[in-house]
């Protein structure tokens, strides 16, 4: 997430925290008018505690009205960064509609709209539709175009993934890490491909960097997955039995990976991602089998 999105989102928590304060400021204003009215005749002026009531009141409403405010710019800042058809193409996949996706998407480049998170989904959706050239094609483009840009080597990457060459995937995945150090998405994707290729102790230190930040459960039970496996290899229980409990607290990601499953059927890559899956959830099987015996 970027600065600026950072403070846009601050912003509207905080325009939620002082509606919510002036709203409760005008509640009490109002009671405390009811109980005095209660013991003495009510002024026909407007008292101090009305005054602030009212004053609550007019507080909730401009904070409310900020925050819709807020949201809207950043739902836009969000459409202009993905680009048009960003959102109706990935839902066309979620639906194993790999064509029309790819048909929608090409008219959306075609028009100028240009961004590494169009290319990486059109990539995507020529890989999953068995046009590996053309999605080879399509990542060699990201990279030229946004050279700076982590999101173009990740698309890089996602392409010599899905034709089973993890080395190379490895490699253009460690200069997204460098462009981004900081994003535990990539260092978790980095990972995964070093694990398949066989590099195993590297492939540690890249879930050891992922888990210092906080990332979906969808990265985070595997990455535990195989830290637990690691550390309990080498004889430190207590971080395996913090990784086990954060592969069990995030066991609900894996559906999103059992879904990218359907697209991948007859790939080197879908069955070797089914077996893992299939491993993490036995796993963690064990560990609540052994949770209920103790």
């Amino acid at each position: 997430m970027s600065v600026r999105r950072l403070i846009g989102w601050i912003a509207v928590l905080v325009s939620v925290a002082l509606a919510a304060l002036g709203f409760i400021v005008f509640v009490l204003g109002v009671l405390i008018e009811l109980a005095d009215g209660i013991t003495e005749p009510l002024d026909p002026y407007i008292s101090p505690v009305a005054q602030m009531s009212l004053a609550g009141l007019c507080l909730s409403a401009s904070m409310i009205l900020l925050g819709f405010l807020l949201v809207g710019v950043l739902l836009a800042r969000q459409s202009r960064q993905y680009g048009a058809g960003y959102g109706e193409a990935y839902r066309l996949m979620q639906k194993l509609k790999f064509p029309e996706a790819i048909q929608l998407l090409e008219r959306v480049l075609a028009g100028g709209k240009i961004t590494p998170d169009l290319l990486m989904l059109l990539t995507s959706a020529y890989a999953y539709n068995g046009q590996l050239a053309k999605a080879q094609e399509t990542a060699d483009r990201a990279v030229q175009m946004f050279p700076r840009d982590a999101g173009a080597y990740m698309t890089l990457a996602n392409g010599y993934r899905m034709q089973a060459s993890y080395g190379e995937a490895a490699i253009v995945l460690q200069t997204a890490a460098q462009l981004s150090p900081a994003q535990p998405i990539i260092w978790a994707e980095l990972g995964f491909v070093q694990q398949l290729a066989g590099e195993h102790d590297s492939a540690m230190e890249s879930f050891k960097h992922a888990a210092l930040y906080s990332m979906p459960s969808m990265y985070a039970v595997r990455v535990n997955y195989y830290l637990s496996r690691h550390y309990l290899k080498g004889g430190e229980r207590e971080n395996a039995r913090r990784a086990t409990e954060r592969m069990v607290a995030t066991e609900h990601g894996l559906q999103a990976w059992k879904s990218t499953l359907r697209a991948l059927e007859g790939t080197a890559y879908g069955s070797l991602l089914h077996y893992e899956i299939e491993k993490i959830e036995e796993a963690i099987a064990e560990t609540e089998g052994k949770r209920k015996n103790n």
